[in-house]
């Protein structure tokens, strides 16, 4: 008796789809949660690999193939997009969402790896028989033939408009950014083609994942010795430590135990400027107005501690406000971590030596952390989060005593967002009475930086610096 013989009367006969490989299912899933949910993938993904790890059979390699899988396809989706729509016969728009999502998953194996063209087709459209069904499959294997026609170059030359007719809609399509932001940053540069590129280039690579050890409680030592010598030195700052071969930080004792964090060198440089700025009078009393997920804030408790100051951290969402109090657990000096609204204070006028407001922003400035933001974002969440900008502003030089020091950062180099907000808020154009306060060059704080421009405040970037595009801004409160 053969096996076609023992199956069930009456019943179709129906094959059994074929299992995708893991690694691909995983990336899939990242992209669909990204897609549905609003995930962002620097969250959903490492659960995944830690899920997919514990059932077994998931080894490093396929971590990092996952993983490349995932930020290649999203940091590549809007020349993806652009190629598919060449190789669809209807408008993107009305392809289903996770048919897209394995088409552009598809595309990045074809076009951003050294996969082999007929490996990567025939492993994504076996992806798409589990996942979307065998007619979407067919759909999904039909288009990746026509974009494995071509290399990368060559789709660019098809699809990208000439330089020299539309230079933004160029560099958007080449680079994938939206135009909008292609034009945001290059204002933010104040022209020229070579900057631009290189920065839509660097929002393109994957970022080094560096850790700080936060003084008093862990040394740079300490974590290259735990990582295993697979790290390099900050660039600019004295307490960060470059994973070079990547890994999970959370690996380590010191990253377990919130005596070392997860930290971009930008933020860590905005925390020690602050600390460093020239101050006269009593330096005993330091404010974080909006301290969530509380990166900064556990780094200038441990710089308060060393002088004997007292850190007090507010953050107006209440499940941030407890990541801050997971940060800043253990520390050795004073601190106290608060539920507050920075825009209306709890604490009175004058009443601290330092203020750090790292306000809420469109995210520009870390695109290379978070890929996925640059096609979430739209040119009118820049102006939406203009009055609480200036709001937290404001409120900051009220906090600050007379003679004191506020820095205002935020992960974005739009202009609309930086120098604005703070010219803005001294000359009195942001709802309110101008406070008096004087800038601070912030740039001898910054020692060693190159490119810093002319000041006063300072504009860092991936392309120049390695780090985030963190802007900061220096205030003394002068009456």
């Amino acid at each position: 008796m053969n096996d076609r013989s023992r199956r069930p009367q009456g019943k179709p006969y129906r094959p059994r789809r074929p299992r995708p490989d893991a690694v691909r299912e995983l990336a899939y899933d990242a992209l669909r949660a990204v897609d549905e949910r609003d995930a962002y993938a620097n969250l959903v993904l490492p659960s995944l690999l830690r899920e997919a790890e514990r059932k077994g059979g998931f080894d490093r390699r396929d971590a990092a193939l996952a993983t490349e899988l995932v930020y290649g396809t999203l940091r590549r989706q809007g020349t993806y997009d652009a190629v598919l729509a060449a190789c669809v016969d209807r408008p993107l728009r009305e392809v289903d969402p996770p048919v897209l999502d394995v088409l552009a998953l598809g595309a990045h194996q074809l076009l951003g790896t050294r996969i082999p063209p007929h490996a990567a087709v025939s492993a994504t459209v076996d992806l798409a028989r589990a996942v979307l069904g065998e007619g979407r499959a067919k759909f999904v294997n039909a288009v990746l033939r026509k974009v494995a026609a071509h290399d990368l170059d060559g789709w660019l030359d098809r699809v990208a408009p000439p330089y020299d007719e539309d230079p933004e809609e160029h560099l958007a399509v080449v680079h994938s950014h939206p135009r909008w932001v292609v034009s945001a940053l290059w204002d933010a540069l104040g022209g020229g083609r070579a900057g631009i590129e290189e920065l839509l280039a660097a929002d393109n690579e994957r970022p080094e994942v560096t850790l700080v050890a936060r003084p008093g409680r862990a040394t740079t030592e300490e974590l290259v010795a735990a990582a295993g010598g697979e790290t390099l030195p900050g660039r600019w700052s004295p307490y960060a430590v470059r994973l070079t071969e990547g890994g999970d930080p959370a690996a380590l004792d010191a990253v377990r135990e919130g005596r070392a964090g997860v930290q971009d060198e930008g933020s860590q440089l905005v925390a020690l400027a602050l600390a460093d700025a020239p101050l006269d009078g009593p330096d005993a009393r330091w404010l974080d107005g909006c301290a969530g997920p509380g990166g900064k804030a556990a780094l200038l408790g441990a710089l308060a501690a060393r002088r004997g100051a007292a850190l007090l951290a507010s953050e107006k969402q209440p499940h941030r406000a407890r990541l801050v109090a997971r940060s800043l657990a253990g520390n050795p000096g004073p601190y106290q971590v608060v539920t507050a609204d920075g825009t209306r204070p709890a604490w009175r006028a004058e009443a601290f030596d330092r203020v750090l407001v790292d306000v809420p922003c469109s995210g520009l400035g870390a695109l290379r952390r978070r890929p996925e933001a640059r096609w979430r974002r739209r040119p009118e969440d820049v102006a939406a989060f203009a009055p609480l900008q200036r709001g937290l502003l404001r409120s900051a030089l009220r906090a600050v005593r007379v003679g004191g020091v506020v820095a205002y950062a935020t992960c974005s180099p739009h202009p609309a967002e930086t120098r604005v907000v703070v010219d803005d808020v001294l000359r009195g154009r942001a709802g309110g009475p101008a406070v008096p306060a004087e800038w601070i060059d912030a740039r001898p704080l910054l020692p060693g930086l190159p490119g810093l421009g002319d000041g006063p405040d300072v504009q860092l970037w991936p392309h120049r610096h390695g780090t985030d595009a963190m802007y900061l801004a220096l205030l003394r409160r002068t009456g």
